[in-house]
């Protein structure tokens, strides 16, 4: 059984590596062993290929194409995480059949009246977002890790957060830009009209990005997914709360083995 974690902005796959570390301590769900694969985006963390335009239907396509030969080899579970989660409902839209089942947050996202926050609104703006990212690149690294670790980051994600910054500031204006609505609220309904796999809305009480309370109960509705309170975590729930997190996802894998 193969778990795929995709995260997003502005993050590398050391945000996973509290909850990883949880679940390979556990033991294996209903006698499976468990491989534990982190997929990072281009750009996050990842190198840029020749000519990647960073749009979020480049990244859909990137992660199709991962996932696909994963799937070869057997059952694949996925969770996202961000824009992690939004490359995760662009490969559901498509290419539901290269899962299992999948776990994300940020269902609030693709709520039909999302409205995004603020700085995703000053980047999708022209010449503003240029701005706002020319200031990301000139922040020293101590000030990227603070500001990392204040938003709830561990320190070892923060680090290397900060140390990647620069890659991913070529790609954030583009992903935000082809995000804007109605993009992701239209890809919420494509995704309320299909039949999908077994899915876990994972839900942080204090995430600040994904709209009003109640936003990702509605979406884990509209979906036929389960939805899973994260009372009192934040928007990197996986660095602050990764027992809990592990919990909810071995419980959901389990009862597909049921």
């Amino acid at each position: 059984m193969t778990t795929v974690f995709v995260h997003g902005n502005p993050e590398t796959d050391a945000i996973w590596s509290d909850l990883v570390g949880e679940l390979a301590d556990r033991p294996p769900v209903g006698g499976n062993a468990r491989d534990l694969v982190l997929l990072s985006p281009p750009g996050f963390g990842a190198p840029l290929p020749d000519g990647w335009g960073a749009t979020r239907e480049e990244y859909r396509n990137w992660l199709i194409t991962e996932v696909e030969v994963l799937a070869a080899e057997g059952p694949v579970d996925i969770v996202g995480h961000d824009w992690g989660a939004g490359h995760v409902f662009g490969l559901l839209s498509v290419r539901s059949d290269l899962v299992r089942s999948w776990a994300c947050d940020c269902l609030g996202l693709i709520h039909p009246d999302y409205v995004w926050h603020d700085m995703a609104q000053l980047w999708q703006t022209p010449e503003v977002g240029e701005e706002v990212v020319k200031g990301m690149r000139a922040a020293s690294r101590d000030e990227r890790i603070t500001m990392m670790r204040a938003s709830g980051m561990n320190e070892y994600a923060a680090a290397d957060v900060a140390d990647a910054l620069d890659t991913m500031a070529d790609c954030i204006l583009p992903l935000y830009r082809s995000g804007a609505q109605p993009a992701v609220g239209d890809l919420g309904r494509e995704l309320a009209a299909i039949d999908l796999p077994p899915g876990m809305a994972l839900d942080p009480s204090e995430d600040p990005y994904v709209g009003p309370v109640g936003r990702a109960a509605q979406m884990a509705d509209q979906l036929g997914a389960r939805h899973a309170p994260l009372d009192g975590a934040g928007h990197w729930w996986m660095c602050e709360q990764p027992v809990s997190a592990a919990d909810l996802l071995v419980e959901f894998w389990g009862s597909l083995e049921a």
